[in-house]
């Protein structure tokens, strides 16, 4: 009876906080301490458990991740990749289009980071579409929708918050699960981008002549050969994930400073400042999560979730189906790094019970929440797009409607066929 009643308290007061716009951060100390105090544990447990938390080696990528990503954006990488996509794909029907999304997916392969995406490549992509003849509101939504291949691809320093969660799994094997799928994600799109384009009558671009292509991209190799570092050298066991990012975020400031030389000294400070701010909230949200999570783990809440679902069907497909929608409804509501924190412990068992690989179930987990971030009312990517492009919230969610089915269709294939995930992981590390 009392465990009972502890575990409402902690899941009732934690959803009437967040509910009043409570900072998830503070919903998840207080909840956890209200929890404490009616089983008479030790505040200072929770202390303890939020220090024990941050006390992780795997966590010193993410700070390396979050700077290389501010680099980049302040390096000239952005532009450079987008006339790289314009070479590319720039000549089909739609091709701004297609320029946007293939963009995104070169751009998250270098940042890993959906907001970064939408903020740097949005404020050129969205103008330079609407003057080519495009739609403001699809220009906007392509922008944003494109964005989610930022957390699949890798880098992506949510992936490495969700192998610390996990209890360990390899962050090499989680950067080699995203690769296809987030490839089969950016290609769904282009062809719902396509089939837009071709009813709207929006126009083809320009064909780029062969020595501006040359020229285009040898620019750009130099960019992505920061992918290259991080992914190379994790994969091949060169670097750890920590050593890598951080020798990223050196060969991308000396590209900034001095190749590019896009980027000033005097830019550093307020560079390094915007990473440290980013920094203190993940860090401070990652240290309540360890206490709230350690509340749960303690009244057995994981196993309870798993008892109650598998009640409801010893179906896998039915399961996994369920965990989807309770992602996808959750990610309307709360963003991804407190989502990842809190339902990975609760979640992770259900689908090893199964036999599901925990990489299979991350890649999973991240592709869903990342269409939570561009899904209102609480999507940050959908809000950051509409911020750049002045527009209503209202109008670009009704834009981005066409663009959710290839994301759930991709979802579904991440879901229920493990090759997709685990073919390069088993390949490349075995």
């Amino acid at each position: 009876m009392m465990e009972s009643a502890a575990i409402a308290i902690l899941l009732v007061s934690f959803i009437v906080l967040v509910f009043f716009k409570c900072p998830i951060t503070f919903s998840m100390v207080i909840s956890t301490s209200l929890t404490m105090l009616y089983l008479n544990i030790p505040v200072m447990t929770m202390a303890q458990q939020m220090c024990k938390q941050l006390n992780s080696f795997t966590l010193l990528a993410i700070p390396f991740f979050i700077l290389m990503g501010e680099l980049m954006a302040a390096g000239g990488i952005s532009q450079r990749l987008l006339k790289f996509a314009n070479v590319c794909v720039g000549r089909l029907m739609g091709g701004l289009a297609h320029v946007n999304v293939l963009a995104s997916m070169l751009f998250g392969g270098i940042s890993g980071s959906a907001i970064a995406d939408v903020s740097s490549l949005g404020v050129i992509e969205i103008p330079m579409m609407t003057d080519a003849g495009y739609d403001k509101d699809f220009s906007t939504a392509i922008t944003v929708a494109s964005a989610c291949q930022g957390l699949i691809i890798p880098p992506s320093h949510n992936m490495v918050l969700y192998a610390m969660v996990a209890g360990g799994v390899s962050v090499g094997k989680l950067f080699c699960a995203g690769y296809i799928p987030g490839v089969l994600l950016g290609l769904s799109l282009m062809v719902c981008a396509y089939i837009i384009s071709k009813k709207r009558n929006y126009q083809r671009g320009e064909k780029v002549p062969l020595r501006e292509a040359l020229a285009v991209t040898k620019d750009t190799l130099l960019a992505m050969l920061a992918m290259v570092i991080v992914i190379g050298g994790v994969s091949i066991g060169i670097f750890t994930t920590t050593e890598s990012a951080a020798i990223a975020c050196l060969y991308c400031a000396f590209i900034g400073l001095f190749v590019y030389k896009e980027m000033k000294l005097s830019d550093l400070p307020a560079i390094f400042g915007r990473t440290v701010k980013t920094l203190a909230m993940i860090y401070g949200l990652i240290a309540a999560a360890g206490a709230f999570g350690w509340m749960m783990t303690y009244l057995k809440i994981p196993t309870l979730a798993t008892n109650l679902l598998l009640s409801i069907s010893s179906n896998k497909i039915v399961v996994l189906l369920l965990i989807n929608v309770i992602l996808l409804l959750l990610g309307c509501f709360m963003d991804l790094a407190p989502l990842v924190l809190i339902m990975t412990p609760i979640l992770l068992p259900v689908v090893k019970s199964f036999g599901m690989d925990p990489v299979q179930f991350g890649v999973m987990m991240m592709l869903n929440l990342g269409i939570g971030l561009c899904t209102p009312p609480v999507g940050t990517a959908l809000f950051t797009g509409c911020a750049i492009a002045d527009m209503k919230i209202e109008k670009v969610s009704k834009a981005i409607l066409p663009l959710y089915l290839p994301m759930l269709i991709v979802l579904l294939l991440v879901a229920y066929v493990p090759a997709l995930t685990m073919m390069l992981p088993n390949l490349i590390m075995r």
